[in-house]
């Protein structure tokens, strides 16, 4: 056997692949509704963070900034062991699936927050001021005149931060949440044989790129013309 026999028969099995892709595809669904429940429920709760600390509340600023701060400090691997193996003790016990959701959209809301209210307070004050003239209150001219000029700003950095961190659903294989890479790991386990990795990294490209090309298409959509 040569070289590349050697090589092709340890990661690209084709029988060990056939075998576990049933595994994979499951891994896959699961993955994608996974990355999706973690951007919808991250991004809305940033934004109506951020919709908060513009109404100038000092100490509720100051708990959002807080809470922001300990969540883009605190890597996800340990708010997912402290959700999944800490709150059991205090008769608050999750599932795998839902340490990661709650995790990984706690991590991405307090990067939302940030990017948002960036955007908010990038808005120019003479928006304000005219949107104020016409008769509109503070929370009318945030809605209909601030928040569409600053949602359209954010949209570059908020993609590219929903891509970085729902790539961290991987994580949930230490909490034996059924996703890809814990399908994989498992048809390693019986096949002894990591062609599964090389079916999982393929799942990954298959799930990501087109998210990656989908958010530069946003980009581009949305994005203020020069």
């Amino acid at each position: 056997m040569t070289d590349l026999d050697r090589f092709l028969s340890t990661f690209f099995n084709l029988e060990v692949m056939a075998r576990y892709l049933p595994m994979i595809v499951d891994g896959f669904v699961l993955t994608t509704y996974l990355a999706l429940v973690i951007i919808a429920t991250g991004l809305t709760a940033g934004l109506l963070l951020a919709v908060i600390r513009s109404q100038q509340i000092r100490l509720v600023n100051w708990t959002i900034v807080f809470l922001v701060d300990m969540f883009r400090a605190l890597p996800p691997l340990v708010i997912i062991i402290m959700i999944y193996f800490a709150l059991p003790n205090v008769g608050l016990g999750v599932s795998g699936f839902v340490a990661v959701w709650i995790s990984l959209s706690l991590v991405l809301t307090a990067f939302a927050e940030e990017i948002f209210w960036a955007g908010i307070v990038s808005v120019s004050k003479g928006q304000w001021e005219a949107a104020r003239s016409t008769g509109l209150r503070f929370e009318q001219a945030l809605l209909y005149v601030v928040l569409p000029q600053a949602v359209r700003l954010t949209i570059p950095p908020l993609t590219n931060r929903a891509i970085a961190i729902t790539k961290g659903t991987a994580l949930g294989s230490v909490v034996a949440v059924p996703e890809i890479l814990t399908q994989a790991q498992t048809g390693l386990s019986f096949s002894y044989n990591p062609s599964t990795l090389t079916l999982g990294a393929l799942a990954y490209l298959i799930l990501f790129v087109p998210f990656v090309v989908f958010g530069r298409w946003i980009e581009t959509r949305f994005a203020w013309k020069r």
